[in-house]
């Protein structure tokens, strides 16, 4: 990609992946400020967690023991270096939600030019607790006096983000339904701890190695961020709609359009 309208056609993208990224950013601190009482920690734990009820379950104590267990796992590894017990109640901080941004670093390379550049994924975000995001933890786990005490806080955090998801079913289909599904992922930088990211079910996409390398070059930055496709836009599914439209195939298929 070179010359005027190349050039053209990629500010057109990047303005129209802002104005995307604006409205569905918006549209996800909306649910989440909604649905936030579903997230807290003792929603699942209960008086696993420091200030939680006491309400004795064996859900609750199912969800502990499955934080228990991913907790020893990671918790003695490399980043955190962490003892394995844990002795609950369990001090989680905070219950307020908070997203990051998703920049991740990308080798670019075009001809005889090789640059790192750090990429955006505009519509996917990591959700964490309020005060835990990534790039505090990255701090944390940089400082050389570092607390154990703090990096204890940061990874039952993360533990605690991932169990209260993954033990209600029903939360992750209302985000599904929303266009907002959830996922888990690892990164390289914190080991096998359970990162929590939430995204605008629509792909975004970087272009060839030269565009960026050329995008950089005219901003001066070596950053980029990846570009929505209309086409991506014009994919979204409602599973309702879906659902309802599989019951009907299966009960008048003839009443139904191909």
């Amino acid at each position: 990609m070179s010359g005027r309208d190349s050039t053209q056609s990629l500010l057109v993208l990047r303005k129209l992946t802002r104005a995307i990224t604006d409205v569905v950013r918006q549209q996800v601190a909306e649910h989440l400020a909604t649905l936030t009482p579903l997230l807290k920690p003792s929603a699942v734990l209960g008086d696993y967690v420091q200030g939680g009820q006491k309400e004795p379950s064996r859900k609750t104590e199912k969800a502990f023991k499955e934080l228990e267990t991913l907790y020893q796992r990671v918790a003695s590894s490399k980043p955190f270096n962490l003892p394995r017990e844990l002795n609950p109640p369990l001090s989680v901080l905070s219950s307020g939600l908070e997203i990051t941004a998703l920049d991740y670093p990308h080798a670019a390379s075009s001809g005889s030019d090789t640059r790192t550049i750090m990429v955006r994924s505009p519509l996917t975000w990591t959700l964490t607790y309020t005060g835990f995001g990534p790039s505090k933890l990255q701090e944390l786990l940089n400082t050389k006096m570092r607390s154990n005490e703090e990096v204890l806080k940061f990874v039952l955090s993360y533990l605690a983000m991932h169990v209260v998801l993954t033990h209600q079913p029903g939360l992750l289909k209302i985000f599904e339904a929303l266009h907002l599904p959830i996922s888990t992922v690892a990164i390289p930088e914190f080991g096998e701890l359970p990162v929590t990211r939430i995204g605008a079910g629509v792909v975004t996409s970087r272009p060839a190695d030269a565009v960026i390398i050329e995008s950089a070059e005219l901003t001066g930055m070596d950053a980029f961020e990846e570009l929505v496709s209309v086409d991506e836009i014009s994919r979204l599914r409602d599973p309702m709609k879906e659902a309802l439209l599989d019951v009907a195939r299966q009960q008048a298929p003839e009443l139904v359009s191909r």
